[in-house]
């Protein structure tokens, strides 16, 4: 398989990723997940990424549509379309799967995927983290990695804006 096969073999529909997490389980695979939008990939995404898979399984990446992004963080949102973000994060060796999502929370994916370990940013306390309700109620664990400082996509924005 050449490369940019195996990078679009990591970007699957729902439906795909559904076969993949019963085989994963069934090889007894631990499931990490994780969302976000990923506008603008940079240091501070690639240390949070890398730091997730190091919990250890399989890392399934849910990535807001370029809809869903505009829906939250206004018209001029995303910056890169939703093929770009999904390949930028399908050529990380450390991302297993990325799956799209249109809502404005991952929830419904949550409940779906129910990953043994729910990740998100340091600027989130557990309680605040959607789906983290459900993931502990089904034994899993949830978990906050903090953040690379200076790096966020909106101060790269910010800093384009302003040059």
């Amino acid at each position: 398989m050449n490369q940019i096969s195996r990078l679009q073999s990591k970007i699957l529909s729902f439906e795909a990723l559904k076969i993949l997490l019963k085989k994963w389980r069934d090889e007894n695979e631990k499931i990490i997940f994780t969302n976000g939008c990923f506008d603008l990939l940079h240091l501070g995404h690639v240390d949070y990424l890398a730091k997730a898979r190091d919990l250890g399984g399989r890392l399934v990446v849910g990535l807001n549509s370029d809809a869903s992004i505009k829906r939250i963080k206004g018209p001029s949102r995303p910056i890169n379309n939703e093929q770009s973000r999904a390949a930028l994060l399908a050529g990380m060796t450390y991302v297993d799967a990325v799956v799209l999502f249109d809502e404005e929370t991952p929830v419904n994916l949550i409940s779906e995927v129910m990953p043994a370990v729910l990740v998100k940013g340091g600027d989130y306390k557990i309680k605040e983290i959607v789906g983290h309700e459900m993931v502990l109620n089904n034994g899993g664990e949830v978990c906050t990695i903090d953040f690379v400082e200076g790096y966020s996509s909106s101060e790269l924005i910010k800093k384009f804006k302003a040059s």
